[in-house]
């Protein structure tokens, strides 16, 4: 199961330029919020100031809404995995700059991170928004949201979490919906194969805006691990 989903990647790595603040967030500042993986299981008891109830994103690009998340509930951890080395190193960039104890990133693979360095049970909430659809037929094998993805996040999550992810492609919206609905592991809050009200408390990304302002509807898929 694990190899199957390491084997084909849900992403693309894409270089450009770095600004002064995206670079000074991936070496000056990566000390106090970055992560280096080690060789083993990271200790989340030890990776926060306080011991708290930890929300994992993955994907979260620029890192605004993460960012601001961390700002608005400092009664929770926040760990957010990325490739994005721009986005990286923007977010850490803001977070030294608000200060922030409960925020911490990871730049690499989320399945690679989810498979070798997070223990069972170990956060409470999973979180993914706008992740990419792969629209092409030939490019769905690519979309993260698949059984073994769901085997392996059931795992890592505890008991009664819940896994939070919201998308603007109606077929990407449709395939996720399917795939949860028919996991053993994961059940609906809606109690019904329905997508789930938009939560009053989550920030707007900026691919929200987009696309609002193209027209499009966004679908929120709100689950529970049963396992």
């Amino acid at each position: 199961m694990i190899n199957q989903i390491r084997k084909i990647k849900s992403f693309v790595r894409r270089p450009g330029r770095l600004t002064l603040g995206q670079k000074m967030g991936l070496t000056k500042f990566w000390e106090d919020h970055g992560i280096d993986l080690p060789k083993g299981k990271i200790n989340l008891n030890t990776l926060f100031v306080k011991q708290q109830k930890i929300v994992l994103e993955v994907g979260f690009g620029n890192g605004d809404s993460l960012l601001k998340m961390a700002i608005n509930t400092p009664d929770r951890n926040f760990l957010g995995i990325e490739v994005y080395e721009a986005g990286v190193g923007q977010l850490i960039n803001k977070a030294h700059k608000y200060q922030l104890n409960n925020l911490k990133i990871i730049k690499e693979d989320a399945v690679k991170v989810l498979t070798n360095h997070i223990e069972d049970s170990s956060f409470n909430l999973f979180q993914m928004f706008f992740p990419d659809p792969w629209h092409k037929k030939r490019h769905f094998k690519r979309r993260l949201v698949q059984t073994d993805f769901l085997n392996l996040l059931s795992h890592k999550m505890i008991k009664s979490g819940k896994i939070h992810i919201v998308t603007d492609s109606k077929h990407y919206a449709i395939h996720m919906m399917t795939v949860l609905e028919r996991h053993p592991n994961f059940k609906n809050t809606q109690n019904a194969p329905i997508y789930s009200p938009r939560p009053e408390h989550q920030p707007i990304t900026k691919f929200e805006q987009r696309s609002h302002r193209l027209g499009h509807d966004v679908w929120n898929l709100i689950f529970t691990n049963e396992k």
